[in-house]
């Protein structure tokens, strides 16, 4: 364990947002030194998507600085909050996912995990190991530690409440076990997004309640996706995926706005204090051509998912296809079928992740057939036909019909 309280501290504040009581949070650590007692450090995940993206490893590589430190790190896998969905920054009710839909996506997540994390260091817990054996009188005294008052002082909350939009008291128990997680494994810090606030003070109030010591917090900031407006997520089509080809990862990196070049450095990848200095020294330099800076980024992120052999192929095929108007060498080659839609098998190919994503492609002029752009969504493909199928600025399919 590193015995140095101020080179631990220095690591544990980069990048963040909040350290909650910091007080508290710096007795907890010396104490954590002088004892040579890891810190149990915990983050919850909630399986409503299969993949994991670059937004997921901002708190992911904060957990794996607390491994660098010699501490715990406790995950939880949430097969049962999963099912009822967190409400944070929602304005509606979130539909609700069937335990068989969760758990399909947790076995993605659990092998997604350990490309940032380091396995013999990491403790897994589904959710549903205590949830599913409470009895009905259990469930009523986890409600009772909580008033109703104070759930509306949550923003979220509040505004559905007094725009007259439904709330569901289900939703209500999305905190109280997400706090209940905590107490379970004796949390001695949580992580989370900075809209997970409100949840992650909670745990302390239901801690103290069941005479657990109450966690400290740490709150992370919000990566934005790759148009750099809307948070990285997979229903808008702004992310990153760690599990995506070297190619795709790449060529999303080359795609962001410039404004995103630091954060990016700072929250998605391994640069250190020092090198995070130079890249700004760099950037607020007005002489400076940031797009060398976006290759440096791009190769960084494809070599810790994918490693640097496959960094220097992406960057060579990216500079190939667009910087020299070439068609890449591994174009996937398909066959189709007279009066079939291009909108199937975009979706069929991977190409895209759903018909609805391949329609609003084609609404947005991303989608050409031999360099011309084609704009009706029922688009089919006509028998003899062959040609190349180019999806936005990275994505391509040859295409022969029968």
């Amino acid at each position: 364990m590193e015995k140095d309280f101020q080179k631990q501290k220095a690591l544990i504040k980069r990048g963040t947002e909040e350290l909650l009581p910091e007080k508290e949070f710096d007795a907890l650590i010396k104490k954590s030194i002088d004892e040579n007692k890891p810190l149990r450090v915990k983050q919850g995940f909630d399986p409503t998507a299969p993949d994991i993206h670059l937004g997921h490893t901002v708190c992911l590589r904060k957990l794996k600085q607390f491994q660098e430190l010699g501490h715990q790190v406790v995950l939880i896998i949430g097969d049962y909050t999963g099912m009822v969905g967190d409400p944070s920054d929602k304005n509606e009710t979130r539909p609700r996912l069937t335990h068989e839909e969760v758990m399909a996506n947790a076995k993605t997540y659990e092998e997604q995990f350990f490309k940032v994390l380091d396995r013999d260091k990491t403790e897994i817990h589904y959710n549903g190991e205590w949830f599913a054996k409470m009895d009905f009188s259990e469930v009523m005294n986890l409600a009772s530690k909580f008033t109703v008052a104070r759930m509306l002082e949550r923003d979220d909350f509040s505004k559905r409440y007094k725009g007259e939009k439904p709330i569901s008291i289900h939703e209500f128990f999305y905190p109280l076990m997400q706090g209940y997680d905590s107490v379970v494994v004796k949390a001695d810090v949580e992580i989370g997004a900075t809209e997970q606030k409100f949840n992650l003070l909670i745990a302390r109030k239901i801690q103290e309640e069941f005479n657990v010591k109450p966690q400290c917090v740490l709150t992370m900031p919000v990566l934005p996706g790759t148009d750099g407006k809307m948070r990285m997520s997979k229903s808008t089509g702004n992310y990153i995926g760690i599990d995506e080809s070297p190619k795709e990862i790449y060529g999303k990196t080359m795609s962001i706005p410039d404004e995103l070049i630091y954060p990016y450095f700072e929250l998605a990848t391994d640069a250190s204090n020092e090198e995070l200095a130079q890249i700004k020294k760099t950037l607020d330099s007005s002489d400076t051509n940031p797009m060398e800076l976006k290759k440096q980024l791009g190769r960084d992120l494809v070599s810790l998912y994918h490693g640097k052999d496959a960094a220097v192929i992406a960057e060579a095929e990216f500079t190939k296809v667009f910087a020299k108007g070439d068609l890449p060498d591994d174009i996937p080659e398909v066959k189709a079928v007279d009066g079939e839609l291009i909108v199937d098998l975009m979706a069929a190919n991977n190409i895209t992740s759903s018909k609805g994503e391949a329609r609003r492609l084609i609404k947005q002029g991303g989608v050409r057939i031999d360099g011309e752009k084609i704009s009706e969504i029922d688009h089919k493909v006509e028998a003899g036909n062959e040609f190349i199928l180019k999806a936005g600025k990275r994505r391509f399919l040859r295409i022969s019909v029968k």
